[in-house]
């Protein structure tokens, strides 16, 4: 599998349900009609922006347009669980998240489908790691310091997430595990009042994502010390990655993926790849991901099987360590 990770971030702004492609002509079979695209997340969140992208591009190779539906509603699982009991046919898919088709089975006691079993992977589409980031006022310059910090007085420093099982929950609870170290966890329901507290220091640590989080790094606002992936963010490359800080084996971020419900027929599957892959060697494609803050990614629908299986296991046996309830 291929996982490329550099960030960066730019406005960006795609309207309408229906991505267009270029009138039929010679085509195969398949697809003979638009395909319904479920993103179970509000338009404009990063996993639609990140889709509409990849599927305008896809539509091109197919020949057909897609048409996208946002069924936003409980951390995802309504829309990914739409897909699940679709039509096996080709023309309903799925463009999900890390979310719910690795953490939420951990964190939910019924999501209403089983992430593994009842769908037919396509392809990881993106990676979008997250970065640790301090209060400018506080006297921590590095990762050692704050892993010192947090040691020396246990629940002392707090750290900020967008609610209990958000990857920036997950992360930092995992940063806790991995360090031995104890803070205080304080959820928010909106970035933007997050960003805020922790630029005037109401709030002292965060897990951000980048894009979050950009702007006031930029203006020394807040001060990153590490970026929680195996690879230096292009927009920030002058911060360490948590593996050259010293902190081994640790390593956090979100994902997006797509899936077809289970028993989609095999050359459907293999269809919608290849024009996923084809989208993908476009230059002009990934730079348009990486300009939103995510990093292009491509599997094989085995290699995504997989990687689902892993990840399911990590974030839930941090999930059950922690003792980690949603809101």
């Amino acid at each position: 599998m291929t996982l490329t990770r550099r960030t960066a971030m730019a406005a960006l702004a795609l309207t309408g349900a229906a991505l267009a492609a270029p009138a039929a002509g010679a085509q195969s079979a398949y697809p003979e009609r638009p395909i319904k695209v479920i993103v179970p997340f509000a338009a404009g969140s990063a996993s639609d922006i990140v889709g509409r992208i990849v599927l305008e591009a896809m539509a091109s190779d197919l020949g057909q347009r897609f048409v996208v539906e946002n069924q936003a509603g409980a951390s995802g699982n309504l829309g990914t669980g739409a897909v699940a009991r679709a039509e096996p046919d080709g023309y309903t898919i799925l463009v999900s998240a890390s979310g719910p088709l690795a953490v939420n089975q951990a964190l939910f006691p019924n999501i209403g489908y089983d992430p593994l079993a009842d769908f037919e992977p396509i392809s990881l589409i993106a990676t979008l790691p997250n970065v640790i980031v301090v209060n400018a006022g506080l006297p921590l310059n590095s990762v050692a310091d704050l892993i010192a910090a947090a040691k020396k007085d246990p629940g002392k420093l707090n750290y900020g997430s967008i609610g209990n099982g958000s990857s920036q929950h997950l992360a930092a609870a995992y940063f806790e595990q991995v360090t031995g170290t104890r803070m205080t966890h304080v959820p928010y329901r909106v970035t933007g009042q997050l960003v805020s507290d922790l630029v005037g220091g109401q709030l002292q640590v965060s897990f951000q994502l980048i894009p979050n989080v950009l702007g006031q790094i930029q203006g020394r606002q807040v001060r990153p010390l590490a970026i929680t992936a195996n690879r230096r963010s292009e927009v920030l490359p002058d911060v360490p990655t948590v593996a050259e800080v010293g902190l081994q084996g640790y390593e956090a971020y979100g994902w997006f993926a797509m899936l077809a419900p289970r028993n989609t027929p095999a050359p459907v599957v293999t269809r919608l790849h290849a024009a996923y892959m084809k989208a993908m060697a476009d230059p002009a494609v990934r730079r348009r991901i990486v300009e939103v803050g995510a990093e292009p990614a491509t599997s094989t629908p085995t290699e995504l099987r997989s990687f689902m299986q892993a990840e399911a296991r990590k974030w839930g046996d941090i999930i059950r360590t922690n003792g980690i309830k949603p809101n």
